[in-house]
């Protein structure tokens, strides 16, 4: 890590003051999560401080990583093709090192292999990982990021046989980012008198049961051009069948049974759809 600061901050100590303004700029809006804010450029005036930000953010992994989006920015390929290559050597002694985070994959990989070995019928999955965390992601020890859609990839259907239309469920205990939510005051009858810290709260957002017609990132939802939506299609279908009987949340599994075991084609082409489901219920709720 010293090492990797050391260039940083002299790869910094090489522009002048404009093109360090700049490069703040473009560092602050770079959309690389965790943000760097103004707030931490006013405490990092010099390049030092600064080396020690990003690697504060980004860690040894991400450095490069940034370093190469900001320089792009700013269009400066000979920074670019500099950061490049470290950041490909520096990929590669991680692998060399097996750090923390490969070390986590690997497990999880012999865990995954050893379900799809399994000659036996096999029920379902549980996976418990608890770390510090950020948007998407899990941090090792030395604040390696590990994406969590990498370790969730690597139970999918396709990966994970054996585990195909079987529970693959997955209890996260980490952050997903900085923010804190200090609540609301819940709207009762109570008297009026009482100050907030006296009156019961409640989180800013909860029982919410959100239903998404297919995963995030980019993918599409389907609608028949005569029979409309595939996921309302699929629901006024269960509802006519189980409506009144069933816990929404074992509805909607019915839904995304349907649609999950439905072929669907666009051009000829197959496609395959499946419902997300995100809950902050606190009651069993019935139509």
């Amino acid at each position: 890590m010293e090492a990797l600061r050391a260039r940083v901050e002299s790869t910094l100590d090489g522009m002048t003051p404009p093109e360090l303004k700049e490069f703040k700029f473009y560092l602050r809006n770079s959309g690389e999560e965790p943000r760097i804010t103004m707030h931490d450029l006013d405490r990092a005036p010099t390049t030092s401080a600064l080396a020690d930000v990003l690697l504060k953010r980004y860690a040894v992994s991400g450095t490069p990583r940034v370093l190469v989006r900001v320089f792009q920015s700013m269009r400066r390929n000979d920074l670019v093709a500099e950061w490049e290559t470290a950041s490909r050597m520096n990929l590669k002694r991680r692998y060399e090192n097996d750090g923390p985070d490969l070390e986590l994959m690997e497990k999880l990989r012999e865990f995954r292999d050893g379900i799809n070995g399994i000659k036996d019928d096999v029920s379902c999955c549980l996976v418990t990982l608890m770390a510090h965390g950020g948007k998407g992601v899990i941090k090792t020890v030395l604040d390696e990021r590990v994406n969590l859609s990498d370790i969730f990839g690597m139970f999918n259907n396709e990966n994970c046989p054996a585990l195909q239309k079987k529970p693959k469920i997955f209890v996260i205990q980490a952050c997903r980012g900085d923010r804190r939510d200090g609540g609301v005051v819940q709207a009762d009858d109570e008297p009026m008198e009482l100050d907030d810290s006296e009156k019961k709260r409640l989180p800013t957002f909860s029982d919410y049961y959100i239903i998404y017609p297919t995963q995030e990132a980019d993918h599409v939802a389907l609608r028949h051009p005569k029979d409309g939506s595939v996921m309302i299609q699929a629901i006024d279908e269960v509802f006519s069948q189980h409506g009144k009987k069933l816990h929404i949340a074992d509805f909607f599994t019915q839904v995304n049974n349907r649609v999950v075991h439905t072929d669907f084609y666009m051009n000829k082409n197959p496609i395959k759809v499946v419902l997300v489901m995100e809950s902050t219920l606190t009651k069993a709720v019935y139509f």
